[in-house]
Protein backbone atom coordinates (compact mmCIF):
# COMPACT_ATOMS: atom_id res chain seq x y z
CA UNK A 1 0.00 0.00 0.00
CA UNK A 2 1.43 3.33 -1.06
CA UNK A 3 1.63 6.09 1.54
CA UNK A 4 0.23 9.54 0.89
CA UNK A 5 -3.02 11.45 0.89
CA UNK A 6 -5.57 10.68 -1.80
CA UNK A 7 -8.29 13.15 -2.79
CA UNK A 8 -11.71 11.72 -3.66
CA UNK A 9 -14.08 13.61 -5.95
CA UNK A 10 -17.81 13.01 -6.41
CA UNK A 11 -18.85 14.97 -9.52
CA UNK A 12 -22.45 16.17 -9.55
CA UNK A 13 -24.27 18.51 -11.88
CA UNK A 14 -24.59 21.23 -9.20
CA UNK A 15 -21.99 20.33 -6.55
CA UNK A 16 -18.72 18.43 -6.28
CA UNK A 17 -17.99 16.54 -3.08
CA UNK A 18 -14.37 16.37 -2.01
CA UNK A 19 -12.88 14.02 0.58
CA UNK A 20 -9.40 12.93 1.58
CA UNK A 21 -7.60 9.96 3.01
CA UNK A 22 -5.03 10.07 5.74
CA UNK A 23 -1.40 9.63 4.71
CA UNK A 24 -1.45 5.92 5.61
CA UNK A 25 -4.48 5.14 3.47
CA UNK A 26 -6.56 3.90 6.38
CA UNK A 27 -9.34 6.45 6.76
CA UNK A 28 -11.27 8.81 4.50
CA UNK A 29 -12.86 12.04 5.76
CA UNK A 30 -14.94 14.82 4.14
CA UNK A 31 -13.21 18.03 3.07
CA UNK A 32 -15.70 20.35 1.38
CA UNK A 33 -18.42 20.77 -1.21
CA UNK A 34 -17.38 22.78 -4.26
CA UNK A 35 -19.99 24.61 -6.33
CA UNK A 36 -19.96 23.31 -9.92
CA UNK A 37 -18.99 25.91 -12.52
CA UNK A 38 -16.28 28.50 -13.00
CA UNK A 39 -13.31 27.75 -10.78
CA UNK A 40 -14.35 24.21 -9.81
CA UNK A 41 -11.26 22.56 -11.31
CA UNK A 42 -9.07 25.27 -9.75
CA UNK A 43 -10.55 24.58 -6.31
CA UNK A 44 -10.10 20.80 -6.56
CA UNK A 45 -6.48 21.31 -7.65
CA UNK A 46 -5.91 23.79 -4.80
CA UNK A 47 -7.24 21.28 -2.26
CA UNK A 48 -4.96 18.57 -3.71
CA UNK A 49 -1.97 20.93 -3.49
CA UNK A 50 -2.83 22.09 0.06
CA UNK A 51 -3.05 18.48 1.25
CA UNK A 52 0.00 17.37 -0.77
CA UNK A 53 -2.05 14.59 -2.37
CA UNK A 54 -0.32 11.80 -4.28
CA UNK A 55 -3.37 11.31 -6.55
CA UNK A 56 -6.90 12.45 -7.25
CA UNK A 57 -9.61 9.80 -7.47
CA UNK A 58 -12.73 10.75 -9.41
CA UNK A 59 -15.85 8.62 -9.04
CA UNK A 60 -17.02 7.00 -12.27
CA UNK A 61 -20.83 6.77 -12.19
CA UNK A 62 -21.84 3.77 -14.28
CA UNK A 63 -25.34 2.31 -14.58
CA UNK A 64 -25.92 -0.79 -12.45
CA UNK A 65 -25.49 -2.82 -15.65
CA UNK A 66 -22.04 -1.26 -16.10
CA UNK A 67 -23.19 0.83 -19.07
CA UNK A 68 -22.12 4.44 -19.53
CA UNK A 69 -24.61 7.23 -18.83
CA UNK A 70 -24.70 11.01 -19.26
CA UNK A 71 -23.26 11.25 -15.73
CA UNK A 72 -20.40 8.96 -16.77
CA UNK A 73 -19.50 11.29 -19.63
CA UNK A 74 -19.75 14.33 -17.33
CA UNK A 75 -17.45 12.76 -14.72
CA UNK A 76 -14.88 11.61 -17.30
CA UNK A 77 -14.89 15.09 -18.87
CA UNK A 78 -14.31 16.68 -15.48
CA UNK A 79 -11.55 14.16 -14.68
CA UNK A 80 -9.87 14.95 -18.02
CA UNK A 81 -9.93 18.68 -17.26
CA UNK A 82 -8.40 18.04 -13.83
CA UNK A 83 -5.79 15.63 -15.25
CA UNK A 84 -4.74 18.13 -17.91
CA UNK A 85 -3.62 20.52 -15.17
CA UNK A 86 -2.86 18.29 -12.20
CA UNK A 87 0.63 17.75 -10.83
CA UNK A 88 -0.42 14.24 -9.68
CA UNK A 89 -2.12 11.29 -11.39
CA UNK A 90 -5.91 11.29 -11.73
CA UNK A 91 -7.75 7.96 -11.60
CA UNK A 92 -11.35 6.98 -12.30
CA UNK A 93 -12.91 4.47 -9.87
CA UNK A 94 -16.34 2.83 -10.20
CA UNK A 95 -18.73 4.61 -7.87
CA UNK A 96 -21.98 2.76 -8.41
CA UNK A 97 -24.40 3.33 -5.52
CA UNK A 98 -22.14 5.74 -3.57
CA UNK A 99 -24.75 8.51 -3.49
CA UNK A 100 -27.42 6.01 -2.46
CA UNK A 101 -25.10 4.71 0.29
CA UNK A 102 -24.34 8.27 1.40
CA UNK A 103 -28.03 9.15 1.60
CA UNK A 104 -28.76 5.99 3.61
CA UNK A 105 -25.90 6.73 6.03
CA UNK A 106 -27.10 10.28 6.60
CA UNK A 107 -30.72 9.15 7.02
CA UNK A 108 -29.67 6.56 9.61
CA UNK A 109 -27.84 9.31 11.52
CA UNK A 110 -31.10 11.27 11.71
CA UNK A 111 -30.46 13.88 9.01
CA UNK A 112 -33.17 14.66 6.48
CA UNK A 113 -32.46 14.96 2.75
CA UNK A 114 -32.94 18.73 2.94
CA UNK A 115 -30.46 19.02 5.85
CA UNK A 116 -28.01 16.74 4.05
CA UNK A 117 -27.74 18.43 0.66
CA UNK A 118 -24.63 20.36 1.66
CA UNK A 119 -22.79 17.25 2.88
CA UNK A 120 -24.20 14.39 0.78
CA UNK A 121 -21.60 14.97 -1.95
CA UNK A 122 -18.79 14.97 0.62
CA UNK A 123 -20.04 11.70 2.10
CA UNK A 124 -20.22 10.18 -1.41
CA UNK A 125 -16.61 11.35 -1.97
CA UNK A 126 -15.60 9.68 1.32
CA UNK A 127 -17.14 6.43 0.09
CA UNK A 128 -15.26 6.77 -3.24
CA UNK A 129 -11.90 7.28 -1.48
CA UNK A 130 -12.54 4.45 0.99
CA UNK A 131 -13.52 2.11 -1.86
CA UNK A 132 -10.34 3.04 -3.76
CA UNK A 133 -8.20 2.44 -0.65
CA UNK A 134 -9.84 -0.95 -0.11
CA UNK A 135 -9.25 -1.89 -3.76
CA UNK A 136 -5.58 -0.92 -3.56
CA UNK A 137 -5.11 -2.77 -0.30
CA UNK A 138 -6.62 -5.97 -1.69
CA UNK A 139 -5.05 -5.86 -5.17
CA UNK A 140 -1.72 -4.26 -4.31
CA UNK A 141 -2.00 -1.91 -7.29
CA UNK A 142 -3.45 1.57 -7.75
CA UNK A 143 -7.24 1.40 -8.13
CA UNK A 144 -9.36 2.14 -11.17
CA UNK A 145 -8.12 3.51 -14.44
CA UNK A 146 -5.60 6.31 -14.98
CA UNK A 147 -6.90 9.34 -16.84
CA UNK A 148 -4.64 9.93 -19.80
CA UNK A 149 -3.43 13.44 -20.53
CA UNK A 150 -1.99 15.14 -23.55
CA UNK A 151 1.29 15.57 -21.69
CA UNK A 152 3.89 13.36 -23.41
CA UNK A 153 5.66 12.79 -20.07
CA UNK A 154 2.46 12.25 -18.07
CA UNK A 155 0.56 14.52 -15.69
CA UNK A 156 3.65 15.55 -13.78
CA UNK A 157 5.03 17.50 -16.75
Amino acid sequence: MRTGVRIGVDVGTVRIGVARSDAHGLLATPVETVRRGDGDVDRVLAIAAELEAIEIIVGLPLALSGARTASTDDATGFAARVAARAAVPVRLVDERLTTVSAQAALRSSGRSSKQSRSVIDQVAAVIIVQHALDLERSAGTPPGVAVETDHPEGPEA
